[in-house]
């Protein structure tokens, strides 16, 4: 069984992303590797954070703002450490959470992504794509999608 040295982690805030932090710091402790805590946003003023709550009602699950993804970060750094994981780095980045999940896992050379299964349940999710089954398609390392819905 191949032991991972590096795990990356995605979380929006949600209840399901942090079950995702949870599971992933209890990995990364048990195998001594570093865990990387990923936020995704997206730059936005008020008046489009508010539309598009208008819009999405309870799929708006997606952090809008810098400051909300440091909290967020902060708040999964904190999970991280109750489940055992040592060495956490985390990294806010601007853009679609896909996009800056897989560039991470590039940049750091991870072996294992994990994400929560929200979304691929969803007719959203199976007609426009969920990021957990984008990231399993597209990642190229192994995928970990733990059940949080």
């Amino acid at each position: 069984m191949a032991v991972y040295r590096t795990v990356v982690v995605g979380t929006d805030g949600s209840d399901s992303s942090f079950a995702a932090v949870d599971r992933a710091a209890g990995v990364a402790a048990d195998a001594g590797a570093k865990l990387v805590v990923v936020c995704a946003y997206y730059p936005a003023s008020k008046h489009d954070v508010e539309q598009a709550q208008d819009e999405l009602g309870d799929e708006a699950y997606q952090v809008v703002g810098s400051a909300p993804a440091e909290d967020t970060l902060q708040s999964a750094r904190d999970r991280a450490v109750k489940a055992g994981a040592k060495d956490i780095e985390t990294i806010a980045m601007t853009g679609e959470p896909v996009h800056a999940l897989r560039k991470v896992v590039h940049e750091t050379s991870a072996d294992l992504l994990v994400v929560g299964n929200r979304g691929l349940n969803t007719l959203a999710g199976r007609i426009l794509g969920s990021v957990p089954a984008e990231v399993a398609r597209k990642s190229g390392v192994d995928v970990l999608i733990v059940h949080t819905t």
